[in-house]
């Protein structure tokens, strides 16, 4: 056997480089973490010792410190659900694309239900269960929404539509 193939049969696993890239991307994925607010970490479900590193945060104001409390964030989120991680954080970051998307579809529901076909409710309450609870509410916004837009009127009854479908969408 070759000196060759004994480096081949070594070299197995990842190199030292891409190691720290990924422990680098875990500790800038922890950094954005402690940028959220409670409310949108509590739709991740992370463990408590994370959550409470990620309370803790904020408390660190010398630059050492901080550098070694995200370091220790890093090293609890790998032991998370890193998907859904990025996932929840590419949704709430405004310069993602998956933020304007996101938006987008939120945007095209309002369209849909300002229309004006009753069916267009239906196929809402239809994708989002939880929907059917504001029934009522959301059938009264859609006819002010309708006479605002034929009275030419600022479209604020519009506006609280996208606003309650947004919590309906964001709470499923």
């Amino acid at each position: 056997m070759t000196d060759f193939e004994d480096e081949e049969q070594l070299d197995e696993g990842p190199s030292k480089s891409q190691i720290k890239r990924e422990l680098h991307e875990l500790r800038e994925l922890g950094q954005r973490l402690t940028e959220l607010k409670p409310e949108q970490l509590d739709k991740l479900n992370l463990k408590p010792k994370l959550r409470l590193a990620l309370e803790e945060a904020p408390r660190h104001t010398a630059r050492g410190a901080l550098k070694r409390h995200l370091s220790f964030v890093g090293k609890l989120v790998r032991d998370e659900d890193i998907d859904s991680i990025r996932a929840l954080i590419e949704r709430m970051d405004s310069s993602s694309q998956a933020h304007a998307e996101y938006f987008h579809q939120l945007e095209r529901w309002r369209d849909r239900l300002v229309s004006g076909k009753p069916d267009e409710l239906e196929a809402f309450i239809a994708s989002y269960p939880q929907a059917a609870d504001d029934r009522q509410t959301l059938r009264q916004l859609i006819r002010q929404a309708t006479k605002e837009a034929a009275e030419n009127k600022p479209p604020a009854a519009s506006r609280k539509i996208f606003k309650r479908i947004r919590e309906i969408v964001e709470n499923d």
